[in-house]
């Protein structure tokens, strides 16, 4: 009896990613941190056992407790609360602010891979400009004209990660502007806007996810640092920057002020770094496994 060949199964891009995603410990675990973040923010009334701003002068400078599990601050209120408030504050600020500088220098960028020429040149002549200068310097010189708050806050994050956005589109795209299926339908007739937009995009997209989670973590690091120098978000806000500014003066006596928040921000940055390196391996199609 003669055996019929079977055909080996092919799994598609998306399917096989998210193998090699799950495969990942410490992508699992940047999954999880991710989530986790995301969650107790938009669950923060739901979490919060406290109000995050109001003052409770008999519980000042409490330390843990079954009350209060992260104790209380200068102005007895309640740390866990205002953690758990502030990580509205930074997602916020980091998902705005790189969804602007991911539109801005995305367009940008793909307009210079795409079309070469005296496009590329200004546009990377621009971002040369931009990127002479640290993201967290360029955004406070921005502050000190705007002024501090939550929007100055945010445009000013996103105008230092502009240019390192359009930097990465623009790789991402000139590795697939000239792919046989795109001078394929180039041939066929479709316009440039419909190869850069149906073709170029979508099968530029791997690199540029990658970029966005890392920028994710690097725009709430440089709002905790502008908010540690008073630039962000005023008080009493809690904005997790400004709650370890806020316990410096005490960290021989009562440590905990500054601890509670500054973990909450290596534990998010944590979460999106592993997150996003595993899922760079997942979609480097170099990886066989």
């Amino acid at each position: 009896m003669t055996a019929v060949p079977v055909a080996p199964v092919v799994q598609s891009p998306a399917r096989r990613a998210a193998r090699l995603f799950f495969r990942s410990p410490a992508g699992v675990i940047g999954l999880a941190l991710t989530v986790l973040a995301v969650l107790s923010a938009l669950l923060a009334p739901l979490l919060a056992p406290y109000d995050p701003v109001a003052y409770l002068p008999a519980d000042r400078m409490q330390g843990p407790s079954l009350r209060h599990l992260l104790g209380t601050d200068l102005y007895g209120r309640d740390l866990l609360s205002r953690v758990i408030y502030g990580s509205r504050i930074s997602l916020s600020v980091s998902a705005i602010s790189v969804g602007l500088s991911l539109l801005v220098g995305g367009c940008f960028g793909a307009l210079a891979g795409y079309f070469l020429g005296w496009v590329d040149t200004l546009v990377m002549r621009v971002t040369d400009v931009f990127l002479a200068f640290p993201a967290v310097l360029l955004a406070i010189a921005l502050l000190a004209f705007l002024g501090g708050g939550f929007w100055n806050l945010t445009l000013a994050i996103a105008v230092a990660f502009t240019a390192p956005f359009a930097r990465v589109v623009r790789a991402a795209v000139l590795r697939t502007r000239h792919a046989m299926f795109v001078e394929a339908s180039g041939a066929l007739g479709a316009t440039d806007a419909r190869l850069l937009w149906r073709h170029v995009l979508p099968n530029a997209a791997g690199p540029i996810l990658v970029e966005i989670t890392l920028r994710l973590a690097y725009a709430i690091l440089a709002e905790a640092a502008l908010s540690f120098l008073g630039l962000g978000t005023q008080p009493p806000a809690p904005a997790w920057g400004q709650m370890i500014a806020d316990g410096r003066p005490f960290l021989e006596t009562n440590p905990w002020i500054s601890i509670a928040p500054g973990l909450a921000i290596m534990l998010v940055v944590l979460g999106f770094n592993l997150f996003g390196d595993a899922l760079r391996d997942a979609l480097d199609p170099r990886l066989g496994r």
